[in-house]
């Protein structure tokens, strides 16, 4: 039995030793390149570009309005006209007519009859 022990505790030690591996350390990526545009010699001019299109012309302003006539100046001086007379009296209102008859009174109504209905007897 104390083999056993012994042996279980070599076999696990010995295992967890093969399991374990070295750390590898990856080497450090080389610098970047940076790459710096120089401006070459100029190209060859352009085509020039066409004409635009001319305007269009604007519309004619209207005609003013014409203008309002003079005053006309006085006219020799008149006789005087002469003043309006006053207004009339207004009429007296007539007087209110007589209050008519009232007509005569209906009778009264008269009750009506009580009417007793007796149903038929059976005879055996």
């Amino acid at each position: 039995m104390n083999y056993a022990a012994v042996f279980s505790i070599a076999l696990a030690a010995t295992t967890l030793a093969a399991c374990q591996r070295e750390v590898v350390v990856a080497p450090a990526p080389p610098p970047a390149v940076v790459t710096v545009p120089v401006p070459g010699p100029a190209g060859p001019a352009g085509v020039p570009g066409s004409t635009g299109l001319t305007g269009n012309t604007g519309s004619p302003g209207f005609t003013g309005s014409t203008g309002a006539t003079g005053a006309t100046g006085d006219a020799g001086r008149m006789g005087n006209t002469g003043d309006t007379g006053q207004p009339g009296s207004t009429g007296d209102t007539g007087a209110t007519g007589n209050t008519g008859d009232t007509g005569a009174t209906g009778q009264r109504g008269r009750t009506g009859d009580t009417v007793i209905v007796v149903p038929p007897t059976q005879t055996r």
